[in-house]
């Protein structure tokens, strides 16, 4: 992340994407699979760990071994295989959602998962309550704990969707994209843009 500066002198923050080139190697159809869709792949893999199916699959498209591969609708643009989408198919302006696995926090508690306050004040008799749960529901009648209870668990880790971030400026000699706002997912890691 950082910050850019508008024409009336506002300071934005911003999240700079790098958009890899990626390569279209394979296109769904509706007579052979069932429905439409095209699929892309990027990243790089080295050709020692890629199966020899994923092999054959690559070449098909004229490629080399990818990391990552993904399906998408390609409403307005005709694809073929072997074609390669890059950072010049988003225009600076338009509104854009990204899809990232947020970072994870591991097992946490109420209060930093939930934003509890804890079990009131130190006082009268209170010890080290200060951020248990406190009661989960009546005694005898249910005799259990209702499914979906706000309890301590597992934090991040999953897929989060951010809509409507505008793109600032697309910068293709660098493959970059300049989006408004924060972007989920650690530095480094994968996201997934979407018109």
């Amino acid at each position: 992340m950082t910050s850019i500066f508008d024409e009336d002198r506002k300071n934005i923050a911003c999240t700079l994407i790098y958009v890899e080139p990626n390569v279209v190697t394979q296109l769904r159809t509706k007579e052979t699979d069932g429905y439409r869709a095209t699929q892309v792949a990027t990243g790089t893999r080295k050709e020692k760990n890629t199966p020899n199916a994923l092999k054959g699959h690559f070449s098909k498209a004229g490629s080399s071994p990818k990391h990552k591969v993904l399906e998408f609708e390609f409403p307005n643009h005709e694809l073929n295989l072997g074609d390669t989408v890059d950072v010049s198919l988003f225009e600076e302006g338009e509104y854009v959602d990204i899809v990232g696995t947020s970072k994870g926090k591991g097992f946490q508690g109420v209060v930093k998962r939930h934003g509890f306050h804890g079990v009131g004040g130190q006082t009268h008799g209170q010890h080290n309550r200060g951020r248990a749960p406190g009661s989960l529901g009546p005694g005898s009648t249910p005799s259990r704990v209702f499914k979906g209870m706000k309890m301590g668990g597992r934090t991040g880790n999953s897929r989060v969707k951010v809509q409507n971030l505008q793109i600032l400026k697309v910068i293709p000699e660098k493959n970059l994209l300049v989006v408004s706002g924060a972007v989920p997912g650690a530095k480094g890691s994968y996201v997934i843009v979407e018109k």
